[in-house]
């Protein structure tokens, strides 16, 4: 079976045969994978009317058990975003009825952000669509190549993941 790719790194081969292309054999397939699977999300999110930001925040307090709740701080951790663009979006959703902001009762300045029922359920059903959808995505490998395939993308990840700051 060929892929776009191989096309593309035997094109490269071909009008470039002094540069090593095989990186490309794996990159540009997650790369393209990364795109199918954006796409992927979007459409299991639009189904329960979430953007991709609102999914990300609404399951990194649904993550955090019960009472489902994080300091603001917390979630920028969690979500890799400024804290002008957490304020926004936590102002965004709480308008929406998703989350609400509560006093923190160990920093009487500070406040937490708490899941709301309505904001649980749409996490709920966006990750249960979401999953189907991947496991679509999925469903040309077997369980011991999926394992596989987990592993090998850790062993790429995990440097990026484990930078400091």
């Amino acid at each position: 079976m060929e892929d776009e790719v191989d096309r593309l790194v035997a094109a490269w081969r071909r009008e470039r045969p002094d540069l090593d292309v095989e990186p490309l054999e794996v990159l540009s397939r997650v790369s393209r994978l990364a795109r199918h699977l954006d796409r992927a999300r979007r459409l299991a999110f639009s189904e329960h009317q979430l953007e991709p930001w609102e999914f990300d925040v609404l399951t990194a307090l649904r993550r955090a058990g019960t009472p489902y709740q994080l300091s603001p701080g917390q979630l920028l951790t969690q979500t890799l975003v400024t804290s002008g663009t957490m304020t926004n979006r936590i102002d965004r959703l709480a308008k929406k009825g998703l989350v609400e902001r509560l006093p923190d009762p160990s920093d009487r300045r500070g406040v937490l952000v708490r899941l709301t029922d309505e904001g649980q359920d749409r996490a709920d059903q966006a990750l249960a669509g979401l999953l189907a959808q991947e496991r679509a995505i999925l469903a040309e490998l077997t369980g011991a190549q999926r394992a596989e395939l987990a592993g090998l993308l850790r062993r790429l990840t995990a440097p990026f993941d484990n930078i400091p700051g």
